[in-house]
């Protein structure tokens, strides 16, 4: 399974980005898809998360602000982040995973919330 992930970049604080990811490969029906997010000396935690079901879990600190969603028949996953702040700054990882299958990641895509 692939990973490519597109968004991220610069924003000020209060701001808004949208992280988009699209996975290719053995794409299995039943699975899960999100982001974490990562700031050095950290470990990597969860942001968001979405199965094939379409039952959305979130971090506490982004809930009323992020929001996840899926296309199955592309095998996406978007982020709409809004009302960033600079503690949202990291960069930020989708990931694949199914049933008995370990966890596929994307390369990363940085995301920075300042003035």
């Amino acid at each position: 399974v692939q990973l490519v992930e597109s968004g991220g970049g610069w924003v000020q604080p209060g701001g808004s980005l949208r992280l988009s990811c699209a996975a290719s490969g053995s794409i299995l029906r039943i699975n899960a898809m999100g982001w974490y997010r990562q700031t050095p000396g950290k470990q990597r935690e969860l942001v968001a998360t979405i199965t094939s079901r379409g039952i959305a879990d979130y971090q506490d600190s982004v809930k009323g602000r992020f929001t996840i969603s899926r296309d199955n028949s592309k095998n996406t996953v978007d982020l709409q982040m809004n009302s960033l702040k600079p503690e949202d700054t990291a960069v930020y990882y989708c990931y694949y995973k199914a049933v008995a299958t370990t966890p596929y990641w994307g390369k990363g895509t940085q995301v920075t919330v300042s003035s």
